[in-house]
């Protein structure tokens, strides 16, 4: 069997290499084959990352490390320690870098790479995982560490497919704590996204262009804790995609499916075995929305989409959106379509544990255990 190559960027302390070798013993390499990079605290993710090779593998210490990281290399793997091994900004590069430009009149690669390196910074992003339109970033993974205190998402990812991110915390970042557009086939599980000025997971075809919902080829967020953040989940103009077995409590808002006019519709997507709880936080109005408080489900302008088995308990406001599990009309008017919201345990929620506030009339409710519905009979 080839032999792993382990790369130290520095020479570890005995003490650090004892704490390491802990911590990789409860975590299974990600690749039985290819390069190990350590970086330890005071060292440069970044280096690491450019140096790596497709299936390679980035090793945290415990400890601190300032900037933000930039990956375009396939099946790469960027691994902490655990919650210890913490990506938070640098805080002698303001936030508004601009990128850097040519100086010379002669090619300088280093330049140009650190340009690259430096737009993830320069955006306000913790971690970017960076493809290109036709050519999906595929199979990196992050995993066992902390992002926080990014001026805008802890973690943002573009065209990619087959990103797995598990074990992360990402909190108080200032926009989106987990982040990804343009992509399919996501694995975001068991992290806990908190105190973050959005959503903790937001899931999109894009931010800054309309367009029909994307197939995501069987994206899943499961097993997160998303709390404190503006929403918990956010899943905007997608299609095939579940939201499983998430603790989502203490938002303004807990899960939020979100379409439009846009063809092909969003929807096709399955909302399971939640615990939505007490999300009652104030977030104020935007331009394009009233406040939220007190929504546990809601769904806007989507189709086909199965919310089934969850307990949506307390969550009380006077928003329009408020209530347990809400069909609410879509921004520019489109309906709901052929939803079903069947099986759930919803109690306790304000002014109704179901609610549907919509236009549209192919939309169905069965054996929900509730007490007050919106309107009634849906009990």
């Amino acid at each position: 069997m080839p032999t792993r190559r382990v790369h130290h960027l520095a020479a570890a302390t005995a003490a650090t290499t004892t704490v390491l070798t802990t911590a990789l013993a409860a975590v299974p390499p990600a690749h039985a084959v290819g390069a190990l990079y350590i970086v330890q605290p005071g060292e440069s993710i970044q280096q690491a990352v450019d140096a790596a090779l497709p299936g390679d593998t980035i090793q945290l210490f415990p400890g601190t490390y300032r900037g933000s990281v930039r990956i375009t290399t396939p099946g790469l793997t960027l691994r902490g320690a655990g919650p210890e091994s913490v990506i938070t900004p640098d805080t002698a590069i303001p936030g508004a870098v601009a990128p850097a430009t040519a100086t010379t009149t002669t090619a300088n690669a280093t330049t140009t790479a650190n340009a690259a390196a430096n737009a993830c910074a320069t955006a306000g992003h913790g971690l970017c995982v960076v493809g290109t339109e036709g050519h999906r970033l595929a199979d990196v993974q992050i995993a066992n560490l902390t992002v926080t205190g990014f001026r805008k998402n802890g973690i943002d990812a573009t065209e990619t497919t087959g990103m797995t991110v598990r074990s992360v915390h990402v909190h108080d970042n200032g926009q989106q704590g987990i982040s990804q557009e343009r992509s399919t086939r996501a694995v975001i599980s068991g992290n806990e996204s908190t105190r973050n000025g959005q959503s903790g997971v937001f899931l999109a075809n894009s931010v800054d262009s309309e367009g029909g919902a994307i197939d995501t080829e069987g994206t899943v967020v499961s097993g997160n804790v998303l709390a404190d953040n503006r929403i918990g989940v956010t899943v905007r103009r997608l299609r095939d995609l579940s939201v499983d077995q998430n603790d989502i409590h203490g938002n303004c808002g807990g899960v939020f499916i979100v379409g439009d006019e846009g063809v092909p519709r969003a929807g096709a997507l399955t909302v399971s075995r939640n615990q939505v709880v007490a999300n009652n936080k104030y977030c104020p109005p935007n331009p394009r929305l009233d406040y939220i408080q007190g929504t546990g489900i809601l769904l806007t302008g989507a189709e086909e989409t199965a919310v089934t088995d969850n307990q949506v308990r307390d969550n009380v406001g006077a928003s329009p959106m408020s209530g347990g599990i809400v069909l609410f009309p879509s921004m520019v008017g489109v309906p709901n379509a052929r939803n079903t919201v069947t099986g759930n345990f919803v109690t306790g929620n304000g002014p109704a544990d179901l609610a549907d506030r919509d236009t549209g009339t192919s939309n169905s409710f069965a054996r929900n255990q509730c007490q007050t519905s919106e309107p009634a009979g849906h009990c």
